[in-house]
């Protein structure tokens, strides 16, 4: 970060806070997305040794989502009255438990189940870590510092897929199947997380001990001159302005538009790209490998220079509205290798957005009420993780292949440009960053309607 004369304080508390906060969340988040995720590896022999069919497979893969959804502003709720410390390694010690107790799932009951639980488990993390790193880091930062957490996001599907065809290949050992050593493996890491999270964390700057009175001080008065209006109120009253505001919204509903496609993509990926290339779902792992690997750069470089200009929406809209033809050429042939370099190109994209995204989100309300627009946002995002990958699953039974499934949910990154050009519409760089949400603009913004 860079240094300004006169704000060495606050320079200091930023510095300090980039490598002793955004590590340990970011690292978090990798293993949770492994944690949700990595059924798509395990997928095909699952499966096989289980008879379940496509359409069992991707209900399983989607209910997640929806007891998550159900759970993310509850869990939020929970975190502003026990503090970030307490809730969120009560988050990653749960999910840890459920995630291990995959690898006993017998029967699409037992999935269906357990996929269940863990939604439960893991809801309201992200947004979480998101209202926590609010707490730390103005807005004039705030796209690369959410850059530096979400970089384990491509980083996650680097890791799964370099190690998914090792643990696959322990088949066999002490009478596991390879998927089952894959979700035992994977999950354990949330739990040891868990306790550091328990011990590491700090509810806020005024409660870091790492940092010195000038400090704290500093960073409070940086974050209150961003607060624009925002009085205390009873949570049940943030929450009715939060659900009364319609740009949350309008922000949910482009959070459904991108995610329904994305993870109907990302569940079904690797027998996509072993299709396409004619190679084993094992070795095709390697390719979606190098996708994380080039959407980390991606996501950081995309969040750098929207910092720098001050835009958000173009960040946003660029790459969504790339996405939609890179599907449709993919589902042209799904045999074809311009197919798996179609697929693999719309992840490095996503990457690319999610810093200015992320920020649009975290700047949708001021003070606590922010906790609660970001799970609402979420939690309406988070039901396209329960749509795509049911609606991938039922289009190969009825159409007996991926590309129609696939090429209609174009379509909803069509939908979701249009979303965020309404969301960021005052100006070329107006953003949610520079006008946040307070009682008058709902009131405005009502009144227009």
């Amino acid at each position: 970060m860079e240094l300004i004369a006169g704000r060495a304080p606050l320079e200091s508390a930023l510095r300090k806070a980039q490598w002793r906060i955004i590590p340990l969340l970011a690292l978090c988040y990798l293993i949770a997305y492994m944690d949700r995720a990595n059924i798509s590896f395990a997928a095909e022999s699952m499966n096989r040794d289980l008879h379940f069919s496509a359409k069992v497979y991707g209900l399983g893969a989607g209910l997640f989502f929806i007891s998550y959804a159900l759970c993310e502003i509850p869990s939020n709720r929970l975190l502003l009255r026990f503090g970030a410390r307490r809730w969120l390694a009560r988050i990653m010690l749960t999910w840890g438990a459920v995630a291990v107790g995959m690898s006993f799932v017998h029967s699409s009951r037992t999935f269906y189940a357990t996929r269940l639980l863990l939604g439960v488990a893991e809801a309201g993390y992200f947004p979480g870590a998101l209202y926590c790193m609010s707490l730390w880091f103005p807005s004039a930062r705030r796209a690369r510092a959410i850059s530096w957490f979400y970089i384990s996001l491509p980083l996650s599907i680097a890791v799964m897929g370099a190690i998914a065809g090792t643990l696959l290949r322990l088949d066999g050992r002490l009478g596991l199947h390879g998927w089952q050593w894959l979700f035992l493996i994977e999950g354990l890491p949330a739990v040891v997380l868990g306790v550091c999270i328990w011990f590491i964390l700090p509810d806020s700057p005024g409660s870091a001990r790492w940092l010195n009175a000038a400090e704290r001080s500093a960073v409070a008065a940086e974050l209150a001159s961003n607060q624009t209006g925002t009085h205390a109120s009873p949570r049940t009253q943030l929450l009715w302005r939060v659900l009364r505001t319609p740009r949350v919204w309008v922000l949910g509903l482009f959070a459904v538009c991108i995610y329904a496609p994305i993870y109907g993509l990302s569940f079904f990926l690797p027998q996509l790209v072993a299709n396409a290339t004619k190679l084993p779902a094992q070795s095709a792992g390697f390719l979606i490998a190098l996708a994380g690997v080039l959407g980390a750069p991606a996501m950081l470089l995309g969040a750098a220079h929207s910092d720098r200009s001050g835009d958000r929406r173009w960040h946003i809209m660029v790459p969504s509205g790339l996405i939609a033809p890179l599907m449709i050429i993919a589902a042209i042939d799904l045999r074809n290798v311009t197919a798996a370099v179609a697929l693999l190109l719309t992840t490095v994209l996503y990457m690319a957005m999610q810093g200015p995204w992320m920020t649009v989100v975290t700047e949708a309300c001021d003070g606590e009420a922010a906790a609660l627009a970001i799970a609402t946002i979420n939690m309406c995002g988070i039901l396209g993780g329960f749509i795509g990958p049911y609606w991938m699953g039922w289009m190969r039974e009825w159409m007996g292949s991926y590309a129609v499934g696939l090429g209609a949910m174009s379509v909803s990154w069509i939908v979701a440009v249009g979303c965020i050009a309404w969301a960021t519409r005052s100006s070329p760089k107006a953003t949610m960053l520079e006008q946040p949400i307070t009682v008058e603009l709902v009131a405005a913004t009502e009144k227009s309607l």
